[in-house]
């Protein structure tokens, strides 16, 4: 299958982000793609928002987790018979200008995940936060036993196979770390990143991810991943290759 005959959608999971979450929309809407957006249980003006744009719209009636977001979203999406769903945040950090790039990686790379690596303007991410996706980045490369240069990144593009993993037992932020390594380990998918710019500055609302225990929960699962796989040491040694990144004259 094509990328012109792809039929792919972008999905926005989302919680409180009524400040952000039109513009967001907006703009991948003029690139005319279809959208999803899953609403967490926001309790502010997030749906009423979304509920008056041109997209399909889930609400969970209570917070359940990005995870569960996700999960929804990629079944609907299912559902709705698209081959592949374009994931970003709905808090303006992830820009609808960065997706032709992607899906563009997307076609010289089929059988791929393709992610959108905060790899451009890095010292503006804190210095905790920075930490924690080193880390993250270092024991999911390993689990995955492929490189992959920014594990934590929101805006991904997900081929149909990775899809058919939306059952995977893992919750809250876990679950995209989850994917990664399932789609690498047992969908033989690899993955390739194009360089966006890292967003912290500005009137972004504060993360929902929380560097210690949301590292330490994904710590966790990833070392329980290493082990089942097995093939410890050359899981790693595979893993401490340079990544798969693909820039603009590439």
């Amino acid at each position: 299958m094509t990328i012109a005959s792809t039929r792919w959608c972008v999905l926005i999971p989302c919680l409180n982000e009524e400040a952000a979450i039109q513009s967001v929309v907006a703009s991948v809407l003029a690139l005319g793609a279809p959208v999803i957006v899953v609403d967490d249980g926001s309790d502010d003006r997030t749906a009423a928002i979304v509920a008056a744009l041109p997209v399909t719209l889930l609400r969970h009636a209570v917070r359940l987790g990005k995870g569960e977001a996700l999960r929804d979203g990629f079944r609907e999406a299912l559902r709705q018979g698209y081959d592949a769903v374009l994931t970003m945040d709905g808090d303006g950090q992830h820009l609808a200008s960065d997706i032709p790039r992607i899906v563009a990686a997307a076609a010289r790379y089929p059988g791929h995940i393709v992610i959108g690596a905060r790899l451009l303007d890095r010292a503006q991410q804190p210095r905790g936060r920075r930490r924690a996706n080193a880390i993250a980045d270092w024991g999911i490369s390993w689990a995955c036993a492929q490189p992959i240069a920014d594990t934590q990144s929101g805006q991904r593009w997900y081929p149909r196979a990775a899809l058919d993993l939306v059952e995977l037992p893992a919750e809250n932020f876990v679950f995209e770390a989850a994917m990664l390594i399932a789609a690498s380990r047992e969908k033989r998918l690899g993955v390739v990143s194009v360089p966006i710019a890292s967003r912290y500055h500005g009137q972004f609302r504060l993360s929902h991810f929380k560097p210690v225990s949301d590292v330490a929960r994904i710590t966790l699962y990833t070392i329980g991943r290493v082990i089942h796989y097995g093939r410890i040491v050359a899981s790693y040694r595979r893993s401490r290759a340079a990544p798969l990144v693909v820039g603009d004259g590439d």
